[in-house]
């Protein structure tokens, strides 16, 4: 395979996911206090949602990928 077919599978790929799952979330860690012995740390979760359009343009865009590299 080439690249251009390897990038067009992971933009549909990609975009796919976007739409089933509408978005991620992860932890981030932050503000580390010492007091002595003790160590005080705050962890955030954080959500990204991913647009519904950027999900179908990627899907669009692998698939033209595919099209016009034929």
């Amino acid at each position: 395979m080439n690249a251009v077919k390897i990038v067009a599978i992971v933009l549909i790929v990609a975009g796919s996911l976007g739409l089933i799952y509408g978005g991620f979330t992860y932890t981030k860690k932050t503000d580390q206090v010492k007091l002595g012995p003790v160590e005080l740390s705050i962890k955030d979760r954080e959500t990204v949602n991913i647009p519904v359009w950027a999900g179908v343009a990627a899907i669009v865009a692998g698939a033209a990928l595919l099209l016009v590299r034929k």
